[in-house]
């Protein structure tokens, strides 16, 4: 590809697990791939659904790979969740988490107190509920009897599966599965192939939907995502 082939184009969108690295390896030479892509004076953006991570793990892992970004070129469904809240519910509050430290981190970090199994407020803001290595009976139980008592359900992703070295893993639409069936309602996700992780991409990167080419490797996330924002 050269210039004029790119030339509509301001930005990239690049999803990171299974189109930058499986796992721990590198797909292709990441150093030579990004000196090119600022080469063709095109912004770029790494989203991803990955919950289970804060950026600064990313951006670590992207610098043991050779490539060094900056902390705004990284956003994950954490942080569009936690924005989304924010957007909601600017005075800040509690809220109940089905998730790992990249959505408690995330919701932290946008005024949240974020409470786990073992600390269940009376009155929550809201469930927020993402990929969870650690899932309980418990904790969807819990889940479920604050969202059928009226609580609002939000969720990072609804990835079913996750791809790792060892192949496919589930992902946190079986955790969302899990709390759905148990209290007869759907979230509002915030992550791919929701616009509003995308939403957030392009507003940092300050280009129109139609200035920025989606890079990913799953149809019913990244593209499905990709065209829901325009």
């Amino acid at each position: 590809m050269n210039a004029t082939t790119l030339s509509p184009l301001r930005a990239l969108l690049l999803d990171m697990d299974g189109v930058l690295w499986r796992g721990e390896q590198p797909i292709g030479d990441l150093p030579a791939i990004f000196d090119r892509i600022r080469a063709l004076n095109l912004g770029f953006m790494l989203v991803t659904n990955n919950s289970t991570r804060t950026p600064a793990h990313y951006l670590e892992k992207l610098r043991h790979f050779g490539v060094v970004l900056e902390p705004w070129q990284v956003i994950n469904s954490s942080q569009a969740v936690a924005a989304l809240l924010r957007e909601r519910f600017p005075q800040g509050g509690e809220v109940y988490v089905v998730g790992e430290i990249g959505l408690l981190d995330a919701l932290r970090e946008a005024g949240f107190h974020p409470s786990t199994d073992e600390q269940v407020p009376h009155s929550p803001l809201a469930v927020v509920a993402g990929m969870d290595r650690t899932l309980t009976y418990a904790k969807i139980d819990r889940a479920a009897r604050l969202i059928r008592g009226g609580v609002p359900f939000y969720a990072t992703n609804p990835d079913k599966t996750f791809p790792t070295p060892e192949g496919l893993t589930p992902g946190a639409g079986t955790v969302l599965a899990a709390i759905s069936a148990a209290s007869g309602k759907e979230p509002l996700i915030a992550g791919k192939p929701s616009p509003y992780l995308f939403r957030i991409a392009l507003q940092r990167l300050d280009v129109s939907p139609l200035e920025a080419l989606v890079v990913g490797d799953r149809l019913e996330t990244d593209i499905a995502g990709g065209q829901a924002a325009g």
